[in-house]
C-alpha cells in the first residue's frame, strides 16, 4: 500500500510491555571494574526489569484507509517479535542477540528495533523507546525529540 507523498506524516505509538532479567557485565573487564562500572547491575545472579515499550511509527497517513499503520497490526507485530521473544527471558542466557552484546538498556532498544524493522513497510520511520524504570529511558535511533511518548 502507497501512500501519496502529499499526505501528511503522522506518528503513531504503540505502547507494549514485558517483564525480563539481565546481567550488566563486559568479560573483558576484571570483577572489580565490572562492579565498579555496573553496581548492582553486575549482580551474578542477574536481576529484573518490568519494561516499558513504546513503538513509534511514522509516516504519510495513507489516503484510501486514513492510517499511518494499522495499530492492530503492529501491536500483532510487537508481540510476535518482541514481547513473546523476551518476555520472562534471561536475556544474557535465552536470547541469542545477547550471546556477545552486553544487554545494557540502550542495547536492548537496539536489539528491539531489528527485531521490529524487518516487519514494519521501509517507508514507515520506526523508533523504539524503551523504559527499564520510570526514571532511565532509552531511545533507539536518536534522531528525534519525543515528548510524553
Amino acid at each position: 500500500m502507497s501512500a501519496s507523498s502529499s499526505s501528511p506524516r503522522v506518528a503513531v505509538y504503540r505502547h507494549e510491555h514485558f517483564n525480563a532479567a539481565h546481567r550488566i557485565h563486559n568479560p573483558a573487564f576484571s570483577d572489580a571494574e565490572n562492579s565498579r562500572i555496573y553496581g548492582k547491575c553486575n549482580n551474578p545472579n542477574g536481576h529484573g526489569h518490568n519494561y516499558e515499550l513504546t513503538i513509534r511509527v511514522s509516516g504519510p497517513v495513507d489516503p484510501k484507509i486514513g492510517y499511518v499503520m494499522d495499530l492492530g497490526e503492529l501491536s500483532s507485530i510487537a508481540k510476535r517479535h518482541v514481547t513473546d521473544y523476551l518476555d520472562h527471558k534471561f536475556l544474557n542466557l535465552d536470547v541469542p542477540e545477547f550471546a556477545t552484546i552486553n544487554p545494557t538498556a540502550e542495547n536492548i532498544a537496539v536489539v528491539i528495533h531489528g527485531l521490529l524493522r524487518a516487519h514494519i513497510p521501509a517507508h514507515l520511520d520506526v523508533h523504539v523507546i524503551l523504559a527499564e524504570t520510570p526514571r532511565n529511558i532509552v531511545q533507539f535511533p536518536a534522531d528525534i525529540v519525543i515528548h510524553n511518548a
